[in-house]
């Protein structure tokens, strides 16, 4: 690594750069781009070609060919230029969507754009905080870029190597350990006890070092007595000093007591060799004072399983994203009330409201009922620990703290902490975790008032329930009276992928709930949650969940019985948002917030969005949209007076009647008479990026003619085979007609078709038309009947507004439904002039994209590189349906789609 230049050095070529650069008025981005990165660099002391890349490649999901970052330092700064006077927020939509296609350990902290002229610079660690400047303020604003300097490490604390390595040398020893027959769950108590000693060694529970030391100076280098050191060891930390034998070796007699039933528990001994020796030997060298017990803990459960060790870390829950569940559900009002009695002059008050916000502070109570190894409480534990620190340092700020006693002032304490975990190692390490947090957060306080504060020998804690959450009364772990809050990040599981046991979870908490069979598992939490509060309205609680939970169908089978049963409110959420935990791999999962609660409705509802930009809403309904409460059940006709709309085609033919454009040309080599039958096939990928498929269509062809046809009789014999080979009886009966289909829907004029699945990325969902000789497949929908007017409205902001906010997703991307959007929709009531506006609108959409015969869809809505007479034919569009609704032309999506949620309701209610 450079060795950093001196702020003022820094400042003085920053000065010169900025000047030398204004000198010329107007820069070009092919001739200059790359003379300005390298100048830049030196500014900081960089040499750009040993760190950063020009014209980097990046494959852009969902699009062809591939994109070219003008300058890449991979996990640093991504820079993209445009000539000077060109849009920079366009050139950021560039830059971003080359950042959200990067692997993940070649994310960027900063992304930078400029013209040459002004700079908007990005800090990708702070949700993309924005920050511009002109070239000649650059002098002013070099600490903005302190990790390109060299002055900063950029490691997040989730994902250090200190972490990280220490997880993979605990997970050598448990493989050796298990090679050698030490295995289940004496394996695990054996693992998680050396774990609290490699802390205790660090973080002065032990003298320093003396763990390490007993192992080195007692035990032989090939290993051989090393268990029952090690279980020497076990036993002495649970047994009280005045109980040990007086004759004991006096590195043994020097641990102290632990107690706290962690080492209660009889294990047999483990053997060891020489390996396996140096291992733990290896593990007890790191300085373990410098790792995360709310980080590690979940490595560390990844390390125990082989098939989750290349992801370390991948699925537990970042502290940043804790902060997004606890700060608006409890933690900001606790530090405002802290701030407000800070903030009084009179000193009795003062000091009175101190020790009562430090008495409620000790009174909350936190429930986890999928804790895991425990992160949500330990990150919990610490900010009410910071929290009751900043009041004693403001109570006895005045004080003789020399005669304090702060062990006795402490009152919050890990007992206010509860959980529930299924599987008994995180459950162990949870404990441990809460244990050894505690005792940091004791050192700290020790820290501030100048003592030694240990809370040994620890008091049994028997809060976190090694059980099933949905089977288990949350009465017994913590009754409903003295819950506070329940915060969790329960299992991201699919209705489609459960297991049986979880399926008949779901059964078990949903009798009586139509379509249970459609929820996630995350909704068993809501319910279970919901149920306590009704016991109890004072509590309340927040859910990191998956987002589809607030989309399409799962809407009203979850959220209606709650709002309605259970008289549940939403009080704060965030929108979707990707699952960002700053692990090396992560979890790809897109997610919400939820925070809600059952009693009186009070403070200010707050809706984030995918930034984290805070809204103020009157109310939060379930698609966390500011608007009524209302439940979008499937309905399978249209609310309006429309053409019905349908799926595409379903073959079910093992793959036998589909051909690409080559495979076609060469079943045509050998059998010429089947080309009549060979009809474009296209599905969403084939419509919207213009590549259709072929399909071989005999359900119109003449048994006659088929039987001239041998080539395709072997295709129908297959298809057939395929078909009785199934399982599903009516597939099996399908195979009596093997020329037809099992959906069948070709109209006999053109049609309107809709993808069911398409990129997020794109303002407009593309729709469009097909002939009666193009075969659209099962993966669109298809309206028949459908005119240019309604192809107008399909195609407008109105209608994108009402997808976005009702459709259910795959990832991120639109899933389209007939029952849920199409048919739910709220269509607009024209007059006759305003109809014959939108058909003339929607044509010229039309016009617009014949422009471009070589492009497909997703080359002309690419929202990089969509033409300029496209956007304005969608614009003049959007305008003649937004006046249609009576719709300003200047409305918001969020105005747009609060209008909709009002409209369908009054529609509802006359259907």
């Amino acid at each position: 690594m450079f060795k950093p230049l001196s702020w003022g050095e820094i400042e003085v070529r920053a000065a010169k750069f900025a000047e030398e650069w204004q000198m010329k008025q107007k820069h070009v981005e092919e001739q200059d781009a790359q003379t300005f990165e390298s100048d830049f660099f030196h500014v900081f002391g960089v040499n750009q070609k040993q760190v950063a890349e020009f014209e980097s490649k990046v494959k852009i999901e969902g699009k062809k060919g591939i994109g070219s970052i003008d300058l890449l330092w991979a996990g640093k700064i991504l820079i993209e230029m445009k000539s000077t006077g060109k849009d920079l927020n366009e050139a950021f939509r560039q830059a971003f969507e080359y950042y959200e296609n990067l692997d993940t350990d070649k994310k960027t902290e900063i992304i930078l754009v400029s013209d040459f002229a002004r700079f908007d610079y990005y800090d990708m660690t702070n949700h993309g905080e924005k920050t511009s400047f002109s070239l000649k303020d650059f002098p002013k604003h070099i600490r903005l870029f302190e990790s390109i300097a060299g002055y900063r490490k950029t490691e997040h604390m989730e994902e250090s190597p200190v972490n990280i390595k220490a997880a993979e040398n605990m997970g050598k020893l448990h493989d050796a350990l298990k090679a050698a027959g030490y295995t289940g769950h004496q394996l695990e108590v054996y693992l998680v006890r050396l774990l609290f000693c490699l802390f205790a060694d660090d973080t002065g529970i032990f003298n320093d070092n003396q763990f390490y030391d007993y192992i080195e100076l007692r035990t032989a280098e090939d290993g051989h007595d090393l268990g029952e050191a090690v279980n020497s060891v076990f036993s002495v930390l649970n047994k009280p000093e005045e109980k040990r034998m007086s004759s004991m070796d006096e590195l043994l007699k020097g641990f102290p007591y632990i107690n706290g039933g962690l080492f209660a528990e009889p294990l047999e001994t483990a053997y060891f060799d020489s390996r396996m020796r140096d291992t733990l030997l290896r593990c007890a060298e790191f300085d373990w004072a410098e790792i995360s017990p709310e980080i590690f803990g979940a490595m560390f459960q990844s390390v125990m399983n082989q098939d989750e060790r290349h992801d370390l870390g991948a699925h537990y829950t970042s502290r940043e994203n804790i902060l997004k569940v606890i700060e608006p559900l409890f933690l900001n009002s606790l530090k405002q009330e802290l701030a407000r009695i800070c903030q009084l002059k009179n000193l009795r008050d003062r000091k009175d409201l101190l020790m009562k916000f430090q008495d409620k502070l000790a009174s909350l109570t936190f429930f986890d009922p999928a804790c895991g190894c425990g992160n949500f409480l330990v990150v919990t534990y610490r900010e009410i620990r910071k929290l009751e620190l900043q009041t004693l340092i403001e109570l006895y700020r005045d004080d003789d703290q020399q005669f304090l006693d702060i062990s006795h002032i402490c009152k919050v304490r890990i007992d206010q902490f509860y959980g529930i975990e299924i599987l008994d190692f995180p459950a162990q390490v949870a404990h441990v975790s809460l244990w050894l947090t505690d005792h940091l957060c004791n050192k700290e306080v020790g820290r501030k008032f100048g003592q030694v504060f240990k809370r040994i020998p620890l008091t049994k804690f028997e809060n976190i329930h090694c059980c099933n959450s949905l089977t288990t009364d949350w009465n017994t772990v913590i009754p409903a009276d003295r819950m506070c809050y329940i915060i969790s990040n329960p299992p991201f599981l699919g209705a489609r992928i459960m297991g049986k046991e979880q399926k008949q979870d779901v059964e078990s908490l949903f009798t009586g709930t139509k379509n249970p069979g459609n929820l996630d598992y995350v909704c068993c939490w809501y319910k279970k949650a919901a149920e306590m509060m009704n016991i109890r309205p004072e509590i309340k609680t927040a859910l990191v969940s998956t987002n589809s939970i607030t989309q399409g169908e799962q809407v009203a089978i979850l959220w209606k019985p709650l709002f309605e049963r259970n008289h549940i409110h939403i009080d704060f959420a965030y929108r979707t948002f990707r699952w960002d935990n700053k692990a090396r791999a992560k979890a790809k999962v897109h997610c919400v917030i939820i925070g809600f609660s059952c009693g009186e409705a009070r403070g200010t509802k707050v809706i984030c969005d995918e930034s984290g930009r805070p809204e103020i809403a009157q109310n939060i309904n379930p698609y966390l949209v500011d608007a009524p409460d209302m439940f979008i059940d499937s309905r399978t006709k249209p609310l309006c007076s429309v053409p019905e709309i349908g799926i595409g085609n379903k073959p079910i033919d093992g793959g036998n009647y589909l051909f690409t454009a080559e495979e076609r040309a060469a079943f045509l080599q050998l059998e010429p008479s089947a080309e009549p039958f060979f009809k474009p096939w296209y599905g969403a990928d084939e419509f919207i990026n213009g590549h259709p498929r072929y399909c071989l269509w005999l359900g119109d062809c003449s048994p006659a003619d088929l039987r001239k046809m041998p080539e395709c009789l072997k295709r129908v014999q297959a298809v057939r085979e395929f078909r009785l080979a199934s399982k599903s009886p009516g597939t099996v009966k399908l195979a009596e007609r093997p020329t037809r289909f099992h959906v069948e829907n070709m109209p006999s004029g053109t049609y309107v078709v809709i993808p069911k699945v398409s990129s997020e990325r794109r303002f407009y969902m593309p729709v469009g038309f097909l002939s009666p000789q193009e075969l659209a497949s099962d993966l669109i929908f298809l309206v028949p009947n459908a005119t240019l007017y309604h192809f107008g409205v399909l195609t407008s902001i109105v209608h994108m507004a009402w997808m976005r906010a009702v459709c259910g997703r795959l990832e991120m991307r639109y899933r389209y439904s007939k029952d849920v959007v199409y048919n739910n929709f709220p269509w607009c009531e024209p007059t006759d002039e305003q109809k014959e506006a939108i058909e003339k609108t929607a044509q010229g959409i039309l016009d617009a994209r014949a422009q471009y015969p070589n492009c497909s869809l997703a080359d002309l809505y690419d929202e990089t590189a969509m033409p300029p007479e496209l956007r304005k034919a969608h614009t003049a569009n959007d305008y003649a349906v937004l006046r249609a609704y009576g719709l300003k032309t200047d409305i918001s999506e969020k105005a747009i789609v609060e209008y909709l949620f009002r409209k369908y309701s009054e529609l509802a209610k006359r259907s």
